[in-house]
């Protein structure tokens, strides 16, 4: 609290990005990503992702940025220490959405939340996010994600906890399910779809994104550079040829 105390001081015109994160060491992070490439790898990946994300952050103008960790007793670990920190606290991901989301409104009344899975993002969609909450027709907007899910979501209204528990998430149209259960409470402005890295074969949708931003910032051209690099190629590639192998397969068991 007195994080958010010190922040409401700071600028009551600012809005607070909160980035939810896991602490390697206290919970596993990036499970199926590891189930591939094994669990240091996928580590390591995560922290650069991790750091990617903060860099794009931090260049924010009119953005103050928390850490929501996943695990109370490490929400003063040192990895964090680079902005303020909120804890998630207990529950399903949509109880720790509205807790996060509440928080943060008590300080800031905008506030934009993001995972720690996409770092292709960039600050041009930062500023239309925050610019979308400017708009007085539209309330909320809303990232969506190539798996189903959505990569941002933020907000200027009171979002009631209803909204937040409605959609099952991880699955293929938990950003179907959110659209539906808050879309009589307000025009949602939409953002670029985005793929957020689950599985070993999004690292390769992730390298040409990362190619294709025209002003990566050092951490994403680092995280660019080792994805060109073994084990994350070959075991992307190997996840590739792996799903086509298993669609002629089963192509062949139909003919």
């Amino acid at each position: 609290m007195a994080a958010l105390e010190a922040a409401a001081q700071r600028d009551t015109m600012t809005a607070a990005v909160a980035i939810f994160v896991k602490t390697p060491g206290f919970s596993p992070v990036k499970t199926r990503l590891a189930a591939r490439i094994g669990v240091t790898c996928a580590e390591h990946f995560y922290r650069m992702a991790i750091r990617a994300i903060a860099e794009v952050v931090a260049g924010v103008p009119g953005l103050a940025p928390y850490w929501a960790v996943a695990e109370q007793r490490a929400v003063k670990d040192p990895m964090w220490r680079e902005f303020h920190t909120v804890a998630q606290g207990p529950g399903s991901l949509g109880v720790r959405l509205d807790r996060v989301c509440r928080e943060l409104q008590a300080s800031h009344g905008r506030v934009l939340m993001v995972g720690a899975d996409a770092p292709q993002l960039t600050a041009a969609l930062l500023l239309d996010a925050m610019a979308a909450l400017d708009d007085p027709s539209t309330p909320f907007v809303l990232g969506r994600a190539s798996d189903g899910g959505f990569w941002l979501f933020g907000t200027r209204r009171d979002v009631p906890a209803a909204v937040w528990n409605s959609p099952a998430y991880s699955s293929a149209t938990t950003c179907d399910q959110l659209v539906a259960a808050l879309s009589p409470l307000g025009d949602i402005a939409p953002l670029p779809r985005l793929t957020d890295v689950d599985h070993c074969d999004d690292l390769l949708a992730l390298s040409a994104a990362l190619h294709a931003l025209e002003r990566p910032l050092p951490a994403q051209l680092a995280l660019r550079e080792w994805l060109s690099r073994p084990p994350a190629t070959k075991a992307a590639a190997r996840t590739m040829t792996t799903t086509s192998d298993a669609g002629s397969a089963s192509k062949t068991q139909r003919d």
